[in-house]
């Protein structure tokens, strides 16, 4: 997350060409791809204190262009050297990555990757996988997204999470993010004596309109990849809801599952909080500890409400203090500034 006048102008160009759009437009129906996968994981050879895996992904779901292969190891074991695949490994979760050659997968098409791997005491195949997200249980779902409801009533929150269209649905995101807000939600009146509306559904489920490469890449030169993959999310939203930046009918929260590793972003500016992958994962409960995330998006919201970072670590959650979640809290002066803010009558 990262905040202030580089996002407020990102966000100002950004919005250049659909500033007029004022008329509330009725939000085009969302679709969910179905998605399933099988995962066979063979261990090939083992000697004392190591071994050689082979992995074999079978796409049972629509087709995806790309494609993240996740597990976590019960027994201390470590992965090394691999091929036909980038493998990383953050404590005991290991995660998978398609190569250049390997990475579309049509319904039915399975492709194989290796590597070789450290243990300890015992070697035992991992639990449970996921593609792209979705838990191989060697079937197809199809779930039903969150429905259109329309525009939603004027003074609430609007929360978007947009799937670009290779990324599986899954249910743990809407739901995750939708939990996120609520306890913004519940943090805001105790805070203030005073809170934001949510809507109903609180998340509203968006199909985007390219792949995550798309978003990735498109239109981003320089130091831009920050906040590329905002961006893009940040207009396709304005243009398919008819949103304006800001906007006076909703403040606005959007979370796109796509980024570009150790270079995408996010952050807010007065009246929207636009948010890469690793805060969608993070919601979704597959990306850190949860008061993190709590403590993020109230931050987040801060500046959405128009607040400024604070200029040192002062205990509220405009500072670094976010992170001590839930043990922040707004200064006076910080309260004073939402209520008499842009968005303060939206807090009942």
């Amino acid at each position: 997350m990262k905040t202030g006048g580089i996002m407020r102008r990102l966000l100002a160009v950004a919005a250049t060409a659909v500033l007029g759009l004022t008329t509330a437009v009725l939000a085009p129906g969302v679709s969910a791809a179905a998605a399933g996968c099988r995962v066979a994981y063979t261990i090939g050879s083992q000697w004392s204190g190591g071994f050689g895996a082979d992995v074999t992904v079978t796409n049972l779901g629509d087709p995806v262009s790309g494609w993240t292969l996740r597990w976590t190891f019960g027994a201390g074991q470590t992965v090394g050297q691999a091929w036909n695949a980038g493998v990383t490994q953050s404590g005991a979760t290991v995660t998978a990555v398609n190569v250049a050659y390997n990475g579309s997968l049509a319904t039915g098409g399975s492709t194989s990757f290796g590597f070789n791997g450290s243990w300890t005491g015992s070697n035992p195949a991992p639990g449970s996988f996921t593609l792209n997200g979705t838990v191989c249980t060697g079937g197809v779902t199809s779930p039903s997204p969150s429905p259109s409801t329309g525009t939603p009533p004027a003074k609430t929150v609007r929360v978007f999470w947009l799937r670009p269209a290779d990324v599986p649905y899954d249910q743990r995101y809407p739901d995750g993010i939708a939990a996120v807000m609520r306890e913004a939600q519940r943090y805001y009146k105790q805070e203030l004596g005073k809170t934001f509306t949510l809507n109903e559904p609180v998340v509203e489920v968006v199909t985007g309109d390219h792949d995550q490469n798309w978003y990735i890449t498109t239109g981003c030169t320089g130091s831009d990849h920050y906040w590329c993959v905002v961006g893009n999310m940040h207009q396709e939203l304005m243009r398919r809801y008819g949103i304006a930046n800001p906007d006076n009918r909703w403040l606005v929260v959007g979370e796109i599952s796509a980024e570009e590793p150790n270079r995408s972003g996010g952050g807010a500016s007065p009246g929207w909080v636009v948010l890469s992958g690793h805060d969608a994962d993070g919601a979704a409960g597959i990306n850190g500890p949860m008061n993190r995330w709590y403590g993020g998006m109230v931050h987040e919201l801060g500046h959405a409400f128009g607040l400024p970072d604070s200029t040192s670590t002062d205990g509220t959650p405009m500072s670094a203090s976010f992170y001590s979640y839930p043990n922040t809290h707004f200064s006076q002066a910080q309260k004073n500034a939402i209520l008499s803010g842009r968005y303060g009558t939206f807090l009942s």
